[in-house]
């Protein structure tokens, strides 16, 4: 009765005010929604320090669930504080959690609080919640696909593209580095993708891109239908091993007669890449690239000859063994690309050259997949001899930073034929470092994120570690390494998918242009050098015609950010100089660790890439974790078997739905919300475009400075203010200008136009 009592309470009061709410971008959720047997928890922030500080929060004590399409009020509660008030260092907030786990009817909802009238975004639960979203992130590897056309219907309209890097000179018929005049030299060195924002093709990890998916796959192999849209759907093969091929064929090309695997290609760069012209040139074999590939060969060997490609996993078998064989005689040939000190500077970007401790991994990594492969016992004695030099045994810690390696000793410890000791041995290392590392399981019971999704160290690449501790959670259920914890793993290992699905201190989804599919605010830019800066079609959602193609995983928070070291005022010139004001970067400079982000695409001398470039590392992470949780045998409406499907504009139709498909795009609405930064500047200007007096409303009372700068950085305007205040424009010739306020808590810019 008393629970009855509540719900109606709760219902007049929601109904008094139904007609009215706002949405609060205080109360965060995960913006695609839950599914129905998951944690779902809302958490609600007050900051304290950080860009947003200035803003305050504290919810009411009457919190309810909304069923969107009835207006019904499914549950309600109050939410609890975290950690008793306490202000969290990672993000600089105080927080609460409203718990609404136990909704789990098919629908689509938002949270509210109904004390203050204020809303969150709406969600929806279901079975299939997440399966949309993992298609559009699996299908990022097709954008990035070196030497494939990108055409309708398989790339979305506004983002085709001509194959590029195979004209004269480039990936067809590419040459030595150091010698490109000479024909001799030349080689077919086609296929793979860009590496991450930039084109280049880097050998270890093209192998460790490779080993991922087959990992992905052996877990799951379920989920992999042949129907994600690219150009081999429906050929009766699994698409992400069409697209894992993609990749192979490329190391298959890369390997030599005598088995070594050449280490690097350096592609030209333009936008689109089709329009990249300039010539394609690699690097020579070495020690640690043959070995990651060994292992690439090897696993997919297995994978392949599972799905009855005999032909092709013999290759692989071979070539496999041929790289392993020329490593193990020639264990310590080097090559550095792109440095100064070894005459290679402009062959690619990343430097691809591993240490000893990297070139001992990839040779125990390959040796497990050989032995598998194989049943060479001198493969499992290599490995059996040397796993205990691997960190984790060393330090009695699993971590992040080295998930590949703890993957591996996991895969070892599965096979038929490994050591049982040995197996043993692994099986409890990492479920003890899991239990008892306070990083672990201990941050997961102790609740020590308010975000739900612990990392202890935010680093370039963020968002990688986010996926890959859940992806250590998961490697629990996998490996059932202790079946008390499942559900505890299960559910430690969703929160990461949530974090980056919006539950984070910004309310940001980290994945680009994801409207269309379910996002409310999320990455509009992002560091890549086709989406680049500038670009009048592919620059910023809302801005450009296009933006970026969906799905891309952003590099994530990362407070080790500075902007170039020429910054302020040694870059080579006033122009280049005025370019570290061009964009405010407070955030992501001088944040808590969660804060310390941007939307934002800017090249040399802000170098956006710190912090939102993608990386094909960090997306097969992301994919990897996500695949534990989508469901196909359901349809988009959320029904078993059903027919319903995603039309052109991203809208759920046919099946059950009773909406039928839209086949033109232009008819499409897609509601774009927050596709500015909010809470980012304590600024407002207007009217923008201005004639006269401009208009300037501060959050900041005390005195701050203002310069205003045409876009050749020419100062028009500099003086000391104090709260709001008007400045005259009317001076001014037409254009584009860029108003930088500076005081002691940071320095923010807006454009304006002058007309």
């Amino acid at each position: 009765m008393k629970r009855f009592l509540l719900q109606f309470v709760f219902s007049f009061l929601f109904f008094t005010h139904a007609f009215n709410q706002d949405y609060s971008r205080f109360i965060i959720t995960d913006q695609f929604g839950y599914l129905p047997d998951a944690p779902k928890v809302a958490v609600i922030k007050d900051p304290q320090t950080g860009f947003d500080a200035w803003q305050s929060f504290t919810p009411g004590s009457n919190y309810a669930v909304i069923e969107v399409s009835t207006g019904d009020v499914v549950f309600t509660g109050s939410p609890v504080q975290w950690n008793n008030g306490a202000t969290d260092p990672s993000s600089g907030d105080i927080a609460w959690w409203f718990d609404f786990s136990e909704v789990s009817t098919t629908g689509s909802y938002y949270v509210m609080d109904v004390d203050k009238n204020l809303r969150s975004h709406e969600f929806r639960i279901s079975p299939s919640v997440y399966n949309e979203v993992f298609r559009q992130a699996v299908r990022t590897f097709y954008y990035q696909r070196v030497g494939h056309s990108k055409e309708e219907p398989w790339a979305e309209p506004g983002w085709t593209d001509d194959a590029s890097h195979i004209g004269p000179g480039q990936d067809k018929n590419a040459r030595l580095y150091n010698d490109v005049n000479n024909p001799d030299t030349e080689r077919d060195v086609s296929g793979a993708w860009y590496d991450a924002g930039d084109y280049n093709k880097y050998t270890n990890w093209n192998a460790s891109y490779v080993v991922e998916m087959m990992l992905a796959y052996l877990e799951n192999p379920e989920v992999w239908n042949d129907d994600f849209g690219i150009p081999e759907s429906g050929n009766g093969i699994p698409d992400l091993l069409d697209e894992a091929k993609w990749g192979i064929d490329h190391l298959l090309r890369m390997q030599n007669e005598d088995g070594s695997v050449l280490s690097v290609v350096g592609l030209s760069h333009a936008s689109p890449p089709s329009a990249a012209t300039g010539p394609s040139l690699y690097g020579p074999a070495n020690t640690s690239a043959t070995l990651n590939t060994a292992a690439a060969f090897a696993i997919a060997s297995k994978v392949y000859e599972s799905i009855g490609m005999t032909e092709y996993a013999d290759t692989l078998k071979q070539a496999a063994i041929m790289a392993w064989d020329w490593a193990d005689e020639n264990p310590d040939v080097l090559f550095y690309n792109n440095s100064g000190a070894h005459g290679t500077q402009g062959l690619a970007a990343g430097q691809q050259e591993v240490d000893d401790y990297g070139r001992f991994t990839a040779k125990l990594r390959a040796a497990c997949f050989l032995f598998e492969m194989t049943g060479d016992n001198a493969y499992r004695d290599f490995f059996d001899d040397n796993y205990q030099e691997v960190n984790m045994f060393q330090w009695s810690f699993a971590f992040p930073f080295q998930s590949h390696n703890q993957d591996m000793l996991l895969y070892y410890s599965t096979l038929e034929d490994a050591t049982p000791e040995v197996a043993n041995h692994i099986r409890n290392v990492y479920a003890n470092a899991m239990t008892n590392g306070e990083d672990n399981f201990p941050a997961f019971f102790n609740q020590t994120d308010p975000y739900r999704a612990h990392i202890k160290d935010y680093t370039w690449g963020s968002n990688n570690t986010k996926s890959r501790k859940g992806n250590m959670f998961y490697n629990m259920i996998i490996h059932g390494l202790n079946p008390d914890l499942e559900n505890d793993a299960r559910n430690a290992a969703i929160g990461y998918i949530n974090y980056i699905h919006g539950v984070n201190p910004l309310g940001f989804v980290y994945l680009s242009n994801m409207y269309k599919h379910g996002a409310k605010y999320g990455v509009n830019e992002f560091y890549h050098t086709w989406f680049h800066n500038g670009s009048a079609l592919w620059d910023r959602v809302g801005e450009s015609v296009y933006g970026p193609a969906p799905g891309f995983l952003a590099g994530g928070p990362n407070p080790w950010y500075n902007w170039d070291n020429c910054c302020p005022s040694n870059c080579g010139s006033t122009h280049n100089n005025n370019l570290c004001y061009s964009e405010n970067i407070t955030p992501p400079l001088d944040q808590p660790d969660q804060k310390s982000y941007k939307d934002f695409n800017n090249s040399w001398p802000l170098n956006s890439w710190e912090v939102t470039e993608n990386s094909n590392g960090y997306q097969l992470s992301y994919i990897r974790l996500l695949s534990h949780f989508v469901n196909p045998e359901y349809d988009c409406n959320g029904d078993l078997n059903g027919t319903a499907y995603f039309d052109i504009c991203g809208t759920c139709v046919e099946g059950n739905t009773g909406l039928l498909p839209e086949t033109d795009p232009d008819n499409c609405v897609i509601p774009f919300v927050n596709v500015d930064e909010p809470l980012l500047s304590p600024f407002t200007v207007y009217p923008n475009p201005v004639s006269g007096l401009l208009n300037i409303s501060s959050q900041w009372r005390d005195y701050y400075h203002i310069r205003v700068t045409d876009m050749q950085g020419k100062v028009w305007i500099e003086k000391e203010i104090r709260g709001d205040a008007q400045i005259e424009t009317g001076f001014l010739k037409p254009g584009v200008y860029i108003i930088v306020f500076t005081n002691n808590l940071g320095v923010y810019t807006q454009k304006v136009i002058k007309r």
